[in-house]
This record gives structure tokens, C-alpha cells and sequence, in this order.
């Protein structure tokens, strides 16, 4: 790698770390290629990014951004997941991690917050933002709903009445 590709490859790193919500890193422990495939896979799927970065770039690519607090935790075969959204990228790694022995979990941070293993795995637990979202978009119909139903609750019971009333007389 020149010095150019180095200056680009900082440059994109940088902008990763700027648009990020969080970052983990992970250890490599000797991953098959088709593991680190599926780990892919299942990453892009969560929308998040997993990028593997030699440690002296992603170190210089963290300077001027909120995540120069995991420079410590860059050292061996290190690999970086991203996300802008604050759960899916950690969500994605530990749910791999649990079925595969070979990726290991550092930590990371989110925003200047830097995280311990258990720290992501805390944070992958937590329901991610589209899960959010549905559940406050339930929040906020169920009353509308309820008043609906009470609305019309009354007239329903007044119709039972009158029909009980009807079947009595009849008989």
C-alpha cells in the first residue's frame, strides 16, 4: 500500500467514524473465509458496516472524532463493525459471536462513551431503533383505538338491552 492509498484509505476511515453512532471493534481469531462471509452478510443485513482496517490507519483516522477513546483497544487482528443507528452494528457481532467461537468482542464506544465486551453486549440487548418506533407508533394508536371502542360500547349495550327486552316479550 503506497502513501496515497493510505491518505485515502484514513480519509474514508474518517468519515465512517464521523457519520457513526457506534463502533466495535472485534478480534479476529482466525475466522474461515466463510465465516468472515456470513458475519459480512449478516452485518450489511442489520444495516451496519464491518470493515477490517490496519491499526495504525483506523488510529489515525479516529483523531478529530468522538471515537479517540478506542485508540487503546486497536492493537492485533482487529476488525471494526459501524452503524449509524446505536444498536444494529453491536446487535449483529454478538449475535455472531454467540454462534462462533472465532470473533472475539473487545469493545467499542458509542459517540465518546467508550464501552467494555460487555459493555456492546449490553447495548446489543436493547431493541433497535425500528423496534422503537413500532412500539411508540403502538403506543400512540392504542388510545385512539380505546376511545374508539368506548364510543361505541354504549350503544352496543343499550342494543342488548332492548333485544333482551324484545325476546322477553315475545316469549
Amino acid at each position: 500500500m503506497d502513501r496515497s492509498q493510505k491518505a485515502d484509505s484514513v480519509a474514508s476511515l474518517n468519515a465512517v467514524f464521523n457519520e457513526a453512532g457506534v463502533v466495535v471493534i472485534a478480534r479476529n481469531l482466525g475466522m474461515t473465509v466463510a465465516q468472515s462471509t456470513q458475519l459480512r452478510t449478516k452485518v450489511r443485513d442489520a444495516g451496519a458496516a464491518y470493515k477490517v482496517a490496519k491499526n495504525r490507519l483506523a488510529k489515525l483516522a479516529i483523531q478529530d472524532t468522538d471515537y479517540v477513546g478506542i485508540g487503546d483497544l486497536l492493537s492485533g487482528p482487529t476488525a471494526i463493525a459501524t452503524s449509524v443507528d446505536p444498536v444494529a452494528a453491536a446487535k449483529a457481532v454478538v449475535d455472531f459471536a454467540k454462534t462462533n467461537d472465532r470473533i472475539e468482542i473487545v469493545g467499542g464506544a458509542m459517540g465518546s462513551q467508550v464501552l467494555d465486551a460487555d459493555g456492546i453486549k449490553a447495548l446489543a440487548s436493547m431493541p433497535s431503533l425500528d423496534e422503537l418506533r413500532a412500539k411508540l407508533i403502538g403506543l400512540v394508536n392504542a388510545p385512539a383505538t380505546k376511545i374508539a371502542q368506548l364510543s361505541t360500547a354504549p350503544a352496543a349495550k343499550l342494543a342488548r338491552v332492548f333485544g333482551a327486552y324484545a325476546a322477553k316479550e315475545a316469549a
